[in-house]
């Protein structure tokens, strides 16, 4: 435990400590109509050393602080990863889960206790809010676009940007959510439907969508996964049965319209994979997924169909495809599918593309997406002489 005299900061070492770590900010946001309350079990997931497998070779903690009338005023977590160690520049851990009232003070004693822990596991640097696994969960900092989050994905107040950079943390890189409605489907660029059409009319390519409990598609996912996102920092390669996992694991929330695949020559090149946003449910389960919200979860989901929100989750084309018309031909294979009456979904939301990633970010202007929400990635070098570099730029279309 530490503290100075109006504060105690402590680390969250029982089921007590747990507890009060998620319960904080339910507290904070208990007036904010648009917050939601992530389930406990997916937060939890993250600090399972034995369910997370990226922390098999890292650590991570995290601690909650207090006032001195015992009330919970902030949270954080550090990690690292194996990967934290081959960072460009510098080997660079992690906070996340940081949430606090709008008060310096508090903030900084969070910031610095992080740093702390992270510097005497021989790390030069923090990134942040993140989380040791998958971008597409718990990533950024909101700065812009204060619009209800979709499933998993970080919803704080404005006052946290300032909170960040006032300890001297720079801007990495910023992530863009883009949306879209559907009821206009005639909104894809003009360039991008002509070559889509001559895709489409090459009978050497083909487009389909998932089905579920074919076992092809994990393994299609996880060819087309290697090859198109493999290069990128922080995502390694898959095998067989991690991608019959993962399309396990999704299965039960699975809408198979939403879902599609390409083709060349039988060979698979490209995947747009979509999931309907179950934070649409969810929000109204307090962060417990006990037996009767599962009723609940599916009795809404399949029975009410009560989501009319869509997420893009990964969209990836590999290599020697990319910018001859794949991307376009996907979205406009997909255009297909909201023409028709059962298609119920409103608006589309393509989350997670990072200002480094322009091609994306054409990807998503061309299909009719313009931004709606802003996040950003924070860096914290720890020599404050040390020159500060923004995230590389990528030209690969995996988003």
């Amino acid at each position: 435990m530490s503290h100075n005299s109006r504060y105690n900061i402590t680390e969250v070492l029982d089921n007590l400590k747990i507890k009060e770590f998620n319960e904080f900010p339910a507290q904070l946001y208990k007036k904010d109509s648009n917050w939601i309350r992530p389930l406990d079990a997916s937060v939890e997931e993250i600090f399972d050393k034995k369910a997370n497998k990226n922390l098999q070779n890292g650590g991570i903690t995290r601690w909650i602080i207090k006032d001195n009338n015992g009330i919970c005023v902030g949270r954080i977590a550090a990690f690292y990863t194996e990967e934290s160690f081959r960072q460009f520049g510098q080997p660079t851990g992690g906070i996340g889960f940081f949430d606090s009232i709008n008060l310096e003070e508090v903030a900084f004693l969070l910031f610095d206790i992080a740093k702390e822990w992270l510097q005497s596991k021989k790390l030069e640097a923090m990134d942040g809010p993140s989380n040791p696994g998958m971008r597409d969960a718990f990533w950024g900092c909101l700065v812009e676009g204060f619009h209800e989050p979709v499933f998993n994905m970080p919803y704080n107040f404005p006052y946290y940007k300032n909170l960040f950079e006032a300890y001297g943390f720079r801007d990495y890189f910023k992530q863009y959510t883009y949306q879209r409605t559907f009821e206009d489907t005639s909104d894809l660029h003009p360039a991008v439907l002509r070559t889509a059409n001559r895709i489409l009319s090459n009978p050497d390519y083909e487009f389909k969508l998932i089905e579920k409990g074919n076992l092809q598609f994990a393994l299609d996912f996880k060819e087309i996964y290697n090859k198109a996102w493999s290069k990128f920092t922080g995502t390694n390669e898959i095998n067989d049965q991690e991608a019959l996992t993962l399309l396990k694991s999704m299965e039960s929330v699975m809408d198979e319209r939403l879902i599609i695949y390409g083709y060349y020559k039988g060979e698979p090149i490209a995947f747009f994979i979509m999931m309907p946003d179950i934070g649409q449910i969810t929000r109204k389960f307090n962060g417990k997924f006990n037996w009767f919200n599962k009723l609940r979860f599916f009795w809404n989901l399949k029975i009410m169909h009560s989501v009319d929100r869509v997420i893009g989750r990964i969209f990836g084309v590999i290599p020697e495809y990319q910018n001859k018309g794949v991307e376009g031909a996907l979205i406009f294979f997909f255009q297909k599918q909201i023409l028709k009456p059962s298609f119920k979904y409103k608006t589309f939301e393509l989350n997670w593309i990072g200002d480094f990633n322009p091609v994306m970010m054409k990807v998503a202007e061309f299909i009719g997406g313009s931004i709606y929400k802003t996040h950003i990635t924070y860096r914290y070098l720890f020599d404050r002489q040390s020159e500060f570099k923004r995230a590389p730029q990528v030209n690969q279309s995996g988003s």
